[in-house]
């Protein structure tokens, strides 16, 4: 949607690709605090609401009339968008046992990415009909609906007792996280999985454009290929932990995604990257997917809070991505800047394979 927002709001393309930033820079600030919420007021609760206000900016963002209006609600939606997906994964951790744990995980990105395949596919679809205010009203719709059916949904839903709240074991609940000396490799790793991954996203249509191609179902088309790559990863996960010890999931990982950033760096058709794009979203997922398991076992008393700085380092890596490409291309063209990208991924991988080990007792069977 980024050239038409541009296009009709009179603005700089590359200013218009600062959205992405303005919702994930905010949806990472706020991180630590949603999940000290959830752990201590209930994480359903914080879904139901958090949910409320992301349908609720996403409607006004359709009838916005100049781009700070805009800004602002992307701000207001990325604050409070942390408060449905990674508080859903931390209730996986508090009520499936680890062994168990990576598969139900799997079997949740399954559900969301497929949630991110047709909203990025009909996205572009409603973008080429009605304009990118048909985008944000047909999403917004939508999540109405889901809305109002998880606040039925999560009524009566077994979960741990909030435990009362006070800053001694807010500090104490973070301590513990980063007690675990796997923290730093786990929120360093997707720190660098946001900048040169997700970073790119806002930057598809921009770079169809410099192909000729002007079509947003296009962009779109692409972008929902990584998380077809993702649904597909999330199908073959049981057989991949079954055959494949943890450190070669994460190299391999590390190792696709790295190969298809250099391929993105050709400049092809955009029927090959989408293909390009399946095997990327392939790629992070088996990588990240193995970090994500690691990070619920951080810490057994704080899971919301661990969760949080997960997706808090992750989506500062996605705010300052479209900073970093939007120079890149700028100053060093189209080439090198996913090709840096394709490095950084690899050593992600490498440090991963080498650092991240279970705990004794919490070993995961392959």
């Amino acid at each position: 949607m980024i050239p038409k927002i541009a296009a009709d709001l009179a603005i700089d393309v590359k200013t218009a690709a600062l959205l992405s930033t303005a919702f994930t820079f905010p949806y990472a600030l706020v991180q630590p605090v949603l999940g000290t919420i959830g752990d201590f007021f209930g994480k359903t609760r914080l879904m139901n609401v958090s949910l409320a206000v992301v349908v609720s900016t996403t409607l006004v963002c359709a009838f916005a009339s100049d781009f700070s209006v805009l800004v602002a609600m992307r701000v207001v939606a990325g604050m409070m968008a942390g408060g449905i997906f990674p508080v859903g994964v931390a209730i996986i951790g508090d009520l499936v046992p680890v062994q168990d744990r990576q598969v139900a995980i799997g079997r949740m990105l399954a559900v969301a990415l497929t949630g991110n395949l047709i909203g990025a596919t009909i996205s572009g679809v409603l973008g080429d009909l009605f304009g990118w205010r048909g985008v944000f009203f047909g999403i917004g719709s939508f999540g109405l609906i889901v809305a109002v059916i998880a606040f039925f949904a999560f009524r009566g839903m077994p979960a741990p007792k909030p435990k009362p709240f006070n800053l001694t074991n807010v500090i104490a609940g973070f301590r513990s996280v980063f007690a675990d000396s796997r923290a730093k490799f786990c929120f360093g790793s997707v720190f660098f999985e946001g900048i040169f991954i997700h970073g790119l996203f806002p930057y598809v249509a921009l770079l169809l454009l410099a192909s000729g191609e002007t079509r947003s179902s296009f962009a779109g088309i692409i972008i929902a290929a990584f998380g077809l790559g993702g649904v597909i990863y999330s199908f073959v996960l049981p057989y991949l932990i079954a055959r494949m010890p943890e450190r070669r999931l994460m190299l391999a990982g590390a190792a696709t995604a790295c190969f298809a950033l250099m391929l993105v760096s050709l400049d092809m058709a955009w029927y090959v990257q989408a293909v390009i794009f399946t095997f990327f979203g392939l790629g992070f997922y088996m990588l990240h997917g193995c970090i994500q398991l690691h990070v619920t076992e951080l810490t057994q008393t704080a899971r919301g809070a661990a969760l949080s700085m997960h997706s808090c380092t992750f989506y500062f890596g996605q705010a300052i991505g479209p900073i970093y490409y939007g120079y890149a291309f700028a100053h060093a063209g189209i080439t090198v800047p996913p090709l840096i990208g394709a490095a950084v991924i690899l050593l992600v991988g490498l440090v991963c394979a080498r650092y991240l080990r279970h705990r004794r007792g919490l070993v995961i069977e392959h």
